[in-house]
């Protein structure tokens, strides 16, 4: 009888201990998602957007957007290996190193560099790494310059043309090597130009058949709705990735930024605009 007491009061203590688990793990998501979610700056010209849907209860995707004090925006999304709890406490310290590099920097490819020599060591220490891509874009000239650290290569989307991705630049992940320089380019957006910046998740979401949905059907999907506004081709763009894996359980972190021009040069066409 008193063995099986004492077995009875483990499994009380296991299952408390169980419950106080659970209940730090979603806390860790409500702080993550108010981090990833919170309110985006005000734009004087165009749109912004970002989500991020996690394949566990949290994830390690990561978006971020830094107002910079010429009216620039600083926006950066990464993808940390792995999923859940580990990814996501590698989240967290890459966006701790993004927002003290963005404030002591002069463009993206400068930020990128900060942020892997803050981050090479401990990247190395847990044997991951991040990828990022980094862009800097005034609103009001429609100036984009960006970086690139082994990320998905940002997608053109316009009204007249077919969606097309931007050139591939040199830059490894962080982590990757120590003392990296990253290269930057400069393109220049016009009224109505879409750009799309994604995870993996998403062009690698599969169906039953095992079949990734890949990279021609989201060029394809953004070019017929590139006239759309931004939370219409957000909401859109997650509706078919539900629709594709037909209920299938999610494989990997999903995160979409989206940055959008004003029909004319000084239209504001924010959601929180008055």
């Amino acid at each position: 009888m008193k063995g099986s007491n004492m077995e009875s009061s483990q499994r009380i203590h296991e299952q408390s201990q169980d419950a106080v688990l659970l209940r730090e793990i979603h806390l860790a998501k409500n702080i993550q998602q108010r981090l990833l979610n919170g309110a985006k700056p005000l734009l004087s010209n165009g749109a912004i957007s970002g989500i991020s849907l996690p394949a566990r209860i949290i994830g390690g995707d990561y978006f971020d957007f830094y107002p910079l004090p010429d009216g620039r925006l600083r926006l950066i999304i990464g993808d940390v290996m792995g999923k859940g709890i580990p990814a996501a406490m590698l989240m967290i310290l890459t966006r701790g190193a993004f927002r003290s590099a963005a404030e002591s920097t002069a463009g993206p490819g400068e930020t990128l560099t900060a942020m892997n020599n803050a981050l090479y060591g401990d990247l190395r220490t847990l044997n991951s790494f991040v990828t990022v891509c980094c862009a800097d874009w005034d609103p009001s000239s429609g100036q984009f310059i960006y970086a690139n650290g082994g990320h998905n290569a940002p997608i053109l989307v316009r009204t007249d043309t077919e969606a097309t991705e931007l050139p591939t630049l040199n830059g490894i992940m962080l982590g990757g090597l120590p003392g990296q320089a990253y290269d930057e380019k400069e393109i220049h957006l016009k009224a109505s130009d879409l750009l799309f910046f994604y995870t993996d998740g998403v062009v690698e979401a599969q169906n039953r058949a095992s079949e990734m949905y890949n990279l021609e059907r989201l060029l394809s999907l953004l070019h017929s709705h590139a006239d759309k506004p931004i939370a219409e081709i957000e909401n859109t763009v997650v509706r078919t990735l539900e629709e594709y894996t037909e209920g299938l359980p999610q494989r990997d972190d999903i995160t979409i930024v989206m940055l959008k021009m004003g029909n004319h040069l000084g239209e504001d066409l924010s959601d929180t605009a008055p």
